[in-house]
């Protein structure tokens, strides 16, 4: 293995007249590590020919790239626990054969274990429900990288270089082609898989980034335009301490910068009352960061996950592929070049997205046996609207209904009015004891329901005794309470009133407190934290099978990206609870200000000559001295700051996915135009297997294209790597002219079926 560009060429032919198959791999991070697993596993199928593989990465952080790098600040976490991300394909991957010994492919947890027994360092002494540090991420990426590369070169018949420096250009020349970094040389290939990862955009490429670069560069005030590396763009130079930092996103990106900027300068937190969190300032930190987003409140804290196995994941209800199905026959429309019939997302998916997220909700309140009965007071009108009736898409309404019912038989027994058995005998659709010793321990806790469990006989004593049970979940103490409200879950903070900063933001501490004891209670046993957890994480599938390869109409397609990605990311994608429990110590502390409230933008005052963070609907306006934008953009080759598919756009070798309605009307959400082999689709129409494409840049006709491997999954982006294995093995088999083995090919064609 070497780190080198010293070899511009490929030579055609292999060690005495063999064939060689020269691969290029332009991206060194997670999707890079998993290939290089799958092509090290599966190398007997070079046959007779030889494999010559350069990697680039422009970070010269092979394995892990710029996001996972492991010399990034140790305060930025993952967020998912140990367990849940994978190093390497297992027995769930289909096509995924063969595989190494389970040692040779450990999970992250296990990697943990493996080093903490040889170096023990704490930050590796972790359990599988523990959420790792970023940096550990990328450590053990690394690690395994390079062992895989090992793997191959040891090999007579492979050989692996790999070259730190940033591909800029891919040419066309006809037999090859010329892979062109930055430093001028050119690597000819037969074949490029691109994993080239996010990457940020240049402001200076939009009206709206280009207008507030402008300003900074003409009054000289510091601006962020991308975060990472955070101890780059962010040091005690760029970020001095006593500043005021504006922190435009209040997203996962902004929870590193926040955290970088205070426990990454030396400040601490302590247990204070209540099991609060208090923050330590060091002194090294700004005096005050400005967070502020459209939506106005952080990302919401990811529940502790109690779900230990696949098998304990949510599987739908009514939010299934086969209702997607039933509703594309029902009033769908036929788009040209289309298989699928085209919906709209508000209009046809949305209300099934909902009705799901209530039976959760309420099943986890009340019980599985009564979940079961309000599913079926529910039934009927979802299936007529999945016939095409109109609803006025209220699917909930008569699951509300039955938890009205629900709600005052139990408030009944709870208030002493009627004796359980008396409820139990008027009520015989649903389990009376078993929906109020479920309600019980979910809002009150085990103490409580261990004590109604001797109270079920003295409806006074039971009276008695509910009036004095503690809430420490947080929930509502009335059963008729904690109902699913979709508008609340989206926008838990009123501004109906108008509150200035300081109201706003005790209102933000307050519900972050809240938020924090739900996600203690876990996503098995939280109402609110199982239906965001149920729905938009274990039925995110779903959600993309109905809305992927042009599935809903242009207008549609428009909506949704603008909106729901932004609920997916707060309510089941956000940070730790033990990451949001320093989030919201440093609101309390005041040095994170969260007064701005919704839509807050930053304006550059031409009198003062600096930034101010204004907040609309609060009447905030805090002047800050150094601006960061804290969000993470989708893929847009036109606003890129890397050079790569601009250049490949413009050499027609990539074209932009359109999404086209029947009406004629037409979306490019900015993701290339890839078959399902996730090649480029040329400008001319016709595609060039010579180039496979996967992560970001599909972004647009594919949604949620998260980059970890999750294990035990069948993880669809090994599924990505599998696919893009089967065309390379073949093309090379083709190339040095001779059969790949049956039975690797029959099994992933019979797999993929």
């Amino acid at each position: 293995m070497s780190m080198t560009t010293v070899h511009p060429t490929f030579a055609a032919p292999g060690a005495a007249g063999r064939p060689t198959v020269r691969l290029a791999i332009v991206g060194g991070g997670p999707r890079a590590t998993y290939a290089l697993e799958r092509l090290a596993a599966t190398a007997d199928r070079i046959g007779g020919g030889q494999l010559h593989v350069r990697v680039f990465e422009r970070t010269g952080e092979f394995g892990a790239g710029a996001v996972h790098s492991a010399r990034q600040s140790r305060t930025s976490f993952l967020n998912r626990t140990c367990a849940q991300v994978g190093l390497a394909a297992d027995e769930t991957m289909r096509g995924a054969r063969p595989l190494r010994a389970p040692e040779q492919r450990p999970t992250l947890y296990e990697w943990c274990r493996e080093q903490h027994a040889r170096s023990g360092h704490p930050d590796l002494d972790l359990s599988p429900t523990d959420w790792p540090r970023r940096y550990v991420h990328g450590a053990a990426l690394s690690d395994m990288f390079a062992r895989f590369v090992a793997e191959l070169e040891a090999r007579p018949d492979a050989r692996v270089d790999l070259v730190g420096g940033e591909v800029v250009d891919i040419r066309d020349d006809g037999a090859e082609l010329i892979v062109c970094t930055a430093d001028g040389r050119h690597y000819p290939a037969d074949r490029v898989l691109l994993v080239t990862g996010h990457s940020p955009h240049d402001p200076w490429r939009s009206r709206a980034g280009r207008s507030v670069a402008a300003f900074a560069a003409r009054h000289r005030v510091p601006y962020v335009p991308y975060a990472y590396p955070l101890e780059v763009t962010l040091s005690p130079a760029e970020a001095p301490p006593g500043c005021s930092v504006g922190c435009l996103g209040m997203g996962l990106t902004a929870i590193d910068v926040i955290l970088h900027l205070t426990e990454g300068r030396g400040g601490t937190f302590e247990p204070g009352r209540d099991d609060r969190l208090v923050y330590r300032p060091s002194g090294a930190e700004p005096a005050v960061i400005v967070a502020g987003s459209p939506a106005g409140v952080f990302t919401f804290t990811r529940p502790d996950n109690h779900k230990r196995d696949a098998g304990q994941e949510h599987r739908g209800t009514f939010l299934t592929t086969a209702a997607v199905d039933r509703l594309r026959a029902s009033v769908g429309v036929a788009a040209p070049g289309r298989r699928i019939r085209q919906l709209d997302f508000d209009a046809h998916l949305l209300p099934v997205v909902l009705l799901e997220m209530a039976h959760v909700h309420y099943t986890t309140l009340f019980g599985a046996r009564t979940g079961r009965h309000l599913a079926a007071r529910a039934r009927p009108a979802y299936e007529a609207f999945l016939a095409g009736a109109s609803t006025d898409g209220d699917l909930i309404a008569p699951l509300e209904q039955a938890v009205d019912e629900i709600a005052g038989t139990l408030t009944d027994v709870l208030a002493g009015r009627r004796s359980l058995a008396e409820a139990g005998h008027r009520t015989t659709r649903w389990p009376v004891a078993g929906a109020l010793a479920r309600w019980v321990r979910v809002v009150h806790g085990d103490d409580a329901a261990t004590q109604l469990a001797g109270l079920l006989d003295d409806p006074a004593a039971l009276a008695a005794a509910a009036s004095e049970w503690p809430v420490p979940t947080g929930l509502v103490p009335s059963v008729a309470g904690n109902r699913f409200d979709w508008t609340r879950t989206c926008a838990p903070i009123t501004t109906d009133d108008r509150p200035g900063p300081q109201r706003y933001a005790a209102r933000v501490r307050s519900f972050m407190e809240q938020d924090l004891r739900w996600a203690n209670q876990g996503n098995l046993d939280n109402p609110h934290k199982a239906a965001a957890d149920g729905v938009w994480r274990d039925l995110r599938g779903v959600i993309s099978y109905a809305v992927d390869d042009g599935g809903l109409t242009p207008p549609s397609h428009r909506t949704f990206l603008a909106r729901y990605p932004r609920h997916h990311n707060r309510l089941a994608n956000g940070a730790a609870p033990e990451v949001m429990a320093r989030i919201t110590a440093l609101v309390r502390s005041g040095i994170v200000d969260v007064g701005t409230g919704p839509q807050a933008r930053a304006d550059g005052d031409e009198t003062t000559g600096g930034f101010r963070i204004i907040g609309p609907l609060t009447g905030a306006s805090r002047t800050v001295d150094v601006l960061v934008d804290a969000r993470i953009h989708p893929f847009d080759p036109d606003l890129d700051e890397r050079p790569l598919f601009r250049s490949l756009a413009a050499r027609g070798l990539v074209r932009r996915w359109r999404n086209l309605g029947a009406d004629g009307t037409a979306f490019a959400p900015g993701g290339l135009d890839l078959t399902d082999e996730a090649h480029p689709v040329r400008a001319d129409g016709m595609p060039e297997t010579r180039l496979t494409v996967l992560g970001p840049a599909a972004e647009g006709r594919r949604s949620f294209l998260l980059s970890a491997l999750r294990p035990g999954r069948d993880h669809y982006v090994m599924r990505d790597v599998l696919t893009w294995l089967e065309t390379f093995w073949a093309a090379c088999h083709e190339q040095v002219g001779q059969p790949g083995p049956a039975h690797h090919d029959a099994e992933a064609r019979g797999e993929r079926r």
